[in-house]
């Protein structure tokens, strides 16, 4: 792949030919052109391993043709040929990798070693797994309070090791379990049990074959969970109305080339997804919500005065719902310029969108981070909530809310008990079921673990997987406070900025990848993952492992938690172990919707866990679903700057999360390069700019804190004014850790308020910020 600068408009459809010819690519960047298409034939397949990467369902994983491109790079990264050993970091200083970037670090390739600090020589040094468990231990027996240590999830644990997880930093003594979720779908998990009484979607994958219309808002399918592309172009295909709400008109949105379709490769055609497009302003969500709904209520108004058949499902509204009254006042009185001004989308948009959504007998509404990463993203989640309830579009087939979560088992983490703050009955059951107290009072979340290390309460942090230091907010201050603990502690597959930005001791941990065979005393052992839709199924590796020195992320929990509880332990960890069964059934006998988990898994496809919801059994105080009020229409994106920008965070197409595959975003037409910021032309002109100019990016802050980030590239791009775009984790520094939605505490990385200078401009050289 070529690294060479340029911007070159992509004019092919999203798919096709362009996927494979860069899959192949990376392939054979990763040196496994072989081995990595032989991993791929058994990915989501009847006795194989789950794709690594989003976390959308497969169809029963029976298909002979189911993962994506960027699944298929998922594969190949973790699948890759190199090797970061012992020799190469005896070779460069923790200093000296410092200053390189996200992309040349993760392609040293895998870590085939436990690794430790020395700072007398500013490297790792290799250690054996009873030392790098023994350091552990050490710290955290050494705390006074085990809420001075901070255990982190990644989506990508499994509910194996995930609950082991919890198990021991439970036994240890606390709560604080920050997780990704925190940073991406929390607002889901917080504002849905509000409104439908639990925090997941409502759908399965094969609503997708009966809708009448899907509403996509805050979503890139393309790049974010391709594999949902096949859904969307066989709805599209058999007449279905697409309405999708976003700031960028994303390729995957306009149209789609299926690699598994031979007559649209054959003959270079593609199909269309998006009936309609509507280019929302960023921060805009809940005025065109709002729009959507007010234009829905008093159409109803109109047809029961003059008894025409009404708009609203009001058999389910009566039978089902409490507080429609005070929300058909609120949208009767929100007034159509201020929703015009806020979504930046005309009112006869906002109309056209919502005769199509009330034609509809089933509704499928579709969302993503673009509604969650907001300042009221729980609110946000609620007001999507309130569309659907007025159809009646919960619990219906071919209808309901689809949250489309990113990494490939944070929901089932959650599931099995990564949350900081537990409830009484999970713990009641934990308690009875392994003869332990566990402690009861709420512990952190990823903001409020952050400021607990600003105010020096935190010593130790342990990371299962992720890349925590990269995808924080506030870089200037959370990673400071990262490199001031007296410990920190990565399980990972491959070497990241984590692991540089650590405390006075560090240990890396390296782990079996998704692919990889894992054995232990009874033998071969499978997984199990949680996909967006709440099935569960079972995931096997068949690659032989990277390294020979490699553990399975439930061994080096238990290893941990050896080292640390000792003979006080009251769990027997090398048992759980030695037979993953043996986890399945503790889980079971904590949370009895697993009932009859390890039969229920060697079934292909799995099951699913049920939701309450989908059957109309709301478990909310009222035992009904609840049409929940949102004051006024959002932020005012000016912050009575004339200058302001909303600035929205996006990955690349070639990026997963915080994972870069190259340098490029083929979809954007941007290559070689990721300091750029997307404008449109009115903006560029109104600020006498051009495309290629360097500018600085500079935060509104509230606090009196400067946060910039510099010199990057403008980019003429199709965005509503008033907005702007750049990449994420690159512009983390911008986001104020203040900057959260106040229910969730999800970060606002997609609305951060900013104005653009130019580089060099007079009065900006003294800001402090990472570019």
């Amino acid at each position: 792949m070529s690294d060479r600068k340029a911007i070159r408009p992509y004019h092919q459809p999203a798919g096709g030919w362009g996927a494979l010819k860069a899959l192949s690519e990376h392939l054979v960047e990763q040196g496994v052109a072989i081995k990595g298409a032989a991993t791929l034939s058994r990915m989501n397949q009847p006795q194989g391993f789950d794709c690594p990467g989003c976390a959308w369902p497969d169809p029963k994983h029976t298909s002979s043709f189911e993962f994506c491109e960027n699944g298929g790079k998922a594969v190949a990264w973790e699948a890759t040929a190199k090797r970061c050993t012992p020799e190469f970091f005896a070779a460069h200083s923790v200093t000296e990798l410092s200053g390189w970037s996200d992309y040349e670090l993760e392609m040293v390739g895998r870590l085939t070693h436990p690794m430790a600090y020395d700072a007398a020589s500013d490297r790792y040094l290799p250690v054996s797994w009873d030392e790098a468990f023994a350091i552990v231990g050490r710290h955290l027996n050494a705390l006074p309070d085990p809420n001075m240590a901070e255990f982190y999830t990644s989506g990508r644990t499994s509910n194996e090791a995930a609950f082991l997880y919890q198990l021991f930093v439970r036994e240890y003594g606390t709560n604080n379990f920050p997780d990704c979720s925190n940073m991406c779908h929390e607002a889901t998990s917080v504002g849905l049990p509000q409104s439908l009484g639990v925090g997941k979607g409502t759908v399965l994958l094969e609503d997708f074959d009966k809708t009448d219309c899907i509403f996509i808002l805050g979503q890139n399918p393309g790049t974010n969970s391709p594999r949902m592309m096949t859904s969307l172009r066989n709805a599209s295909r058999r007449g279905a109305a697409i309405i999708s709400f976003n700031p960028f008109r994303e390729r995957a949105l306009e149209r789609f080339q299926a690699p598994q379709s031979p007559i649209e490769m054959a003959t270079l055609t593609s199909t269309q997804i998006s009936s309609r497009l509507y280019q929302v302003r960023v921060g805009g969500d809940i005025a065109v919500l709002k729009g959507l709904m007010k234009v829905m209520v008093e159409a109803d108004d109109t047809a029961r005065a003059s008894e025409q058949p009404e708009i609203l499902d009001w058999d389910f509204i009566r039978g089902h719902t409490t507080g429609i009254e005070a929300l058909a006042d609120d949208l009767r009185a929100t007034q159509w310029d201020a929703i015009e001004r806020q979504s930046g989308l005309p009112r006869a948009e906002i109309e056209h969108a919502a005769r199509v959504y009330m034609k509809a007998e089933r509704a499928i509404i579709v969302y993503g981070m673009g509604i969650t990463q907001h300042r009221r993203g729980a609110c946000n989640v609620q007001q999507l909530a309130n569309l659907a309830l007025l159809r009646g579009h919960i619990g219906r087939e071919g209808a309901g809310l689809c949250p489309v979560r990113g990494h490939s088992n944070v929901q089932g983490d959650r599931t099995v008990g990564i949350t900081e703050v537990p409830g009484e009955e999970f713990l009641g059951r934990l308690e009875h079921r392994f003869g332990f107290k566990p402690p009861a009072a709420d512990g952190h979340n990823v903001v409020t673990a952050l400021e607990a290390m600003i105010r020096g309460e935190v010593k130790v942090f342990f990371a299962m997987g992720g890349n925590f230091a990269a995808a924080i907010p506030d870089w200037q201050t959370t990673q400071a406070a990262l490199r001031s603990l007296d410990l920190t502690v990565h399980v990972s597959t491959k070497l990241n900025r984590s692991h540089l930005v650590h405390g006075r001791d560090a240990v890396i941990l390296p782990c079996l990848g998704r692919t990889e065979i894992d054995i232990q005393a009874t033998g071969p052992q499978s997984i199990t993952v949680e996909d967006s839709m709440s099935m569960v199924h079972a995931s096997a590796g068949r690659n032989t492992p990277a390294s020979a020195h490699l553990l399975s992320e439930p061994a080096i929990v238990a290893g941990v938690a050896r080292a640390t509880l000792g003979a006080r332990s009251v769990v027997d960890w090398d048992n759980l172990v030695a037979d993953y069964d043996r986890i399945r059934d503790a889980i079971e006998d904590v949370f009895p919707i697993f009932q009859g988990y390890n039969a229920r898994i060697r079934v292909p496809g799995g099951f699913h866990l049920t939701s309450t919801a989908r059957e109309r059994i709301w478990a909310t105080p009222s035992g009904k679903a609840n049409f929940l009020i949102f004051d006024g229409l959002g932020e005012d994106p000016q912050q009575n700057d004339p200058e302001a920008l909303w600035l929205t965070t996006v990955r690349s197409h070639d990026q997963y999360n915080s994972t870069l595959y190259s340098m490029s975003d083929r979809y954007r037409g941007v290559y070689g390069q990721r300091d750029v910021v997307f404008l449109n032309e009115r903006e560029m002109k109104r600020r006498g700019l051009a495309a290629g100019d360097r500018v600085d990016l500079v935060t509104l802050s509230t606090d009196g804190v400067e946060r910039a980030v510099r010199n990057f590239s403008v980019v003429g791009y199709s965005f509503p004014d008033g907005c702007c775009a750049a990449y994420y984790p690159e512009t983390n520094p911008l986001i104020p850790l203040y900057a959260h939605d106040p229910l969730s505490f999800t970060p606002s990385a997609k609305g951060v308020p900013i104005r653009i200078v130019r580089s060099g401009s007079p009065g900006e050289g003294d800001l402090d910020g990472e570019g």
